[in-house]
């Protein structure tokens, strides 16, 4: 147990209803730390009790360790049949995590799969472009960004993942429902939640899907083995090359599936939200894309780099509504941590949305700046003040991926439309998993003129 002189709620207190009372555990953690400062204990369902950090000074005590608590992924392992991969042992994760950045952080990696996904993003746009033209003077042409993002991003991971792409009559779809209703079941049995409808149908639900989710990744590998070696997906060949077993290389496709697909498609989400709440911002993004690509539609990977302010755009996006829920590790060692002593064996606690709504490194957290982010505003602050994408050993392993990928589709969607809310429409985040929209986020698109009809006009 740890040090009982940290700050926390009483003895006692249910942490299960805590959460759910406080709406999931984004917002639980930042009314924590709110009221009882950066290092916080507290009853956390699958570790008993917790220490949660928000200081990033402090986090860095903890940056080295390379072990997960078991019990806290552990609605994570139905998707696995080779052996939980977010908490297997240091020995056996450091070797399949360096065959896994070897592909996702590879800069040639991306370069060979970018004419792809810009393709697949300006179809999206297209179908965007003619409900627009369709139903326009009826509704703004107005789009679900969370339901039509996180799809596209699937088809992008498994372009990526598995060298072919989910067919466009529904099933990337029902691979992005599949995964709600596994994750909605086992982290609910994993915060003794009470769920609306009938356990045993919810049950049957969650397993039918999880089948369905295994078939999908069977059927495509079963194709990837016939397809010329130079076809071949990269992340599949390196796990083979490697040595991985058919279970554990079905493994993590299906959780870069999982990952990538829900942190990617939201965070464009999110992104699009703020923009469409500070039209200045937007106004001066679409500015960056018409004098970095003119003419042209879409970026090439090397347009990326210049790409300053989008770039910056996004992060500030991912520090208000980071997509990822949380980190977590097990000390395997005794730590003092604000001048409190941690034994081995306790639950370190990441909140990234409290860690990034520090007001002792971000003034004002609440306010949308993407200046925060210029080289000039970066330099004075901590390096773990900012972890949309985790820290240490354990952090993900397709964070460029993930960015090259959301920089991308919110250029293309820039430059061709103007977001905008549509009316009456209320967004309201919470945490499904990911840091959802309750009623997704509802977009009327105007397209965008072409550059050279504005200046002629």
């Amino acid at each position: 147990m740890a040090n009982p002189q940290i700050p926390g709620p009483p003895a006692g207190d249910d942490g299960a209803g805590a959460i759910v009372a406080a709406g999931g555990l984004h917002t639980y953690q930042l009314k924590l730390h709110a009221e009882y400062g950066p290092v916080v204990r507290f009853p956390l369902p699958g570790a008993d009790l917790a220490v949660s950090i928000a200081d990033p000074v402090l986090l860095e005590v903890t940056e080295t360790i390379d072990k997960r608590p078991e019990k806290l992924f552990e609605f994570l392992a139905p998707l696995q049949e080779s052996g939980n991969l977010q908490t297997m042992p240091a020995a056996e994760h450091g070797p399949w995590r360096r065959v896994m950045l070897s592909v996702l952080a590879g800069r040639p990696s991306h370069e060979a799969h970018f004419a792809r996904f810009a393709a697949l993003a300006s179809e999206l746009a297209d179908r965007w472009a003619a409900r627009a033209a369709r139903d326009g003077a009826a509704s703004g042409g107005a789009v679900a960004l969370q339901k039509d993002l996180s799809e596209l991003s699937l088809r992008m991971i498994c372009e990526y993942a598995l060298g072919s792409g989910l067919d466009s009559d529904g099933s990337a779809g029902r691979v992005v429902s599949a995964f709600e209703d596994v994750l909605t079941e086992y982290l609910a049995r994993l915060y003794h939640a009470d769920m609306p409808g009938d356990a045993d149908e919810r049950r049957a639900r969650a397993d039918e899907a999880l089948a369905y989710l295994r078939a999908t990744v069977d059927r495509v590998l079963a194709a990837h083995q016939t397809t010329a070696k130079a076809e071949r997906s990269d992340m599949i060949a390196a796990l083979v090359e490697a040595g991985e077993s058919p279970a554990r290389i079905r493994d993590s496709v299906l959780m870069t599936m999982l990952a990538a697909h829900h942190t990617t498609g939201v965070a464009i989400s999110w992104t699009l939200y703020l923009l469409a709440r500070h039209p200045a911002a937007a106004e001066r993004a679409a500015a960056e894309l018409e004098q970095v690509l003119g003419d042209r539609a879409a970026p090439g990977y090397g347009d990326l780099k210049d790409l300053d302010y989008l770039e910056r755009v996004l992060k500030e996006a991912m520090r208000l509504y980071p997509p990822g829920p949380y980190g977590a590790r097990e000390t395997t060692e005794d730590l003092v941590l604000g001048g409190h002593a941690v034994p081995a064996g306790t639950t370190i606690f990441y909140p990234f949305w409290a860690v990034h709504m520090n007001p002792d490194y971000w003034p004002e957290p609440e306010v949308f700046d993407p200046d925060r982010f210029t080289p000039e505003a970066s330099a004075g602050r901590p390096k773990l003040a900012y972890i949309p994408f985790g820290l240490g050993p354990r952090s993900c392993e397709g964070a460029a991926l993930a960015m090259a990928e959301a920089e991308l589709v919110l250029a293309i969607l820039l430059k061709r439309f103007q977001f905008d809310l549509v009316a009456g429409h209320t967004v309201t985040p919470i945490e499904r998993f990911v840091l959802w929209a309750a009623e997704d986020i509802l977009m009327s698109l105007t397209p965008r003129a072409p550059a050279r009809n504005r200046t002629e006009s």
